[in-house]
């Protein structure tokens, strides 16, 4: 009986205190009601703000981007690199999708294609601001873009700065088909700087992670040649 009693006591205990918890948290809001209102409005307000703009504006634009696009990317194709850039009558160039549509995911490759352009008509400078400014999670486009900067810096006779761009297009993937050619051009470029250890290293990661590569194939004679100029010195 003596239990039983107890068991009674425990639970009217347990429901005082929820009782006692839910007066509490009733209370708090009944004295911060405009303040709590002002808050779920607020977030609620936001969410539909998100939603407008990506309806009404965002989605629209990027449809507007990619079709303008169209045109430009079939000329790239066509290797007709400067109507690419700077289109031709109504149709929009890379240069001007990339400028106007720049928030789109469209504007943001029109960047790529437009630092592509003008890494091969050779005006290098150009083509690193727009390669800078073009952002991927496309692995393989990624490791491209980084090592085209890579090449322009070459063409302008700044090596130090090009292997900079070729070691981080390098570790910027593990993919077996781009990154062995960065990685190649690495081993090269820090040849062309007489920094024989670090053309080494580029040289046996090739061989250690990429055999079947194209790349792999000169990768031991290579290899070979710079552990024996590196013991003379």
């Amino acid at each position: 009986m003596a239990k039983k009693v107890q068991k009674k006591d425990q639970a009217t205990e347990v429901l005082e205190n929820v009782e006692s918890s839910l007066t509490r948290a009733e209370l708090f809001i009944e004295n911060n009601r405009n303040p709590l209102l002002i808050a779920a409005g607020a977030v609620l307000a936001i969410a539909l703000a998100f939603y407008g703009y990506k309806k009404f504006i965002a989605d629209p634009l990027e449809l507007e981007a990619q079709q303008e696009m169209f045109m430009a990317q079939k000329f790239f194709e066509q290797d007709s690199l400067s109507l690419a850039l700077n289109g031709q009558g109504a149709s929009m160039g890379f240069i001007d999708i990339a400028d106007e549509y720049g928030s789109t995911k469209a504007g943001n490759l029109a960047n790529y294609y437009a630092g592509i352009c003008y890494l091969n008509l050779g005006d290098f400078e150009n083509a690193i601001v727009y390669l800078d400014d073009f952002s991927s999670s496309d692995q393989v486009l990624s490791v491209v873009a980084k090592g085209a900067i890579g090449d322009a810096f070459l063409e302008l006779n700044q090596p130090k700065e090009a292997l900079e761009y070729y070691a981080d297009a390098a570790t910027t993937s593990d993919n077996e088909f781009a990154v062995p050619i960065y990685l190649n051009k690495a081993a090269k470029t820090a040849e062309i700087m007489n920094d024989y250890s670090a053309a080494l290293k580029y040289y046996k990661r090739i061989k250690a992670d990429f055999p079947d590569s194209q790349e792999a194939n000169d990768a031991d004679k290579n290899i070979s040649y710079l552990e024996t100029k590196l013991s003379y010195q």
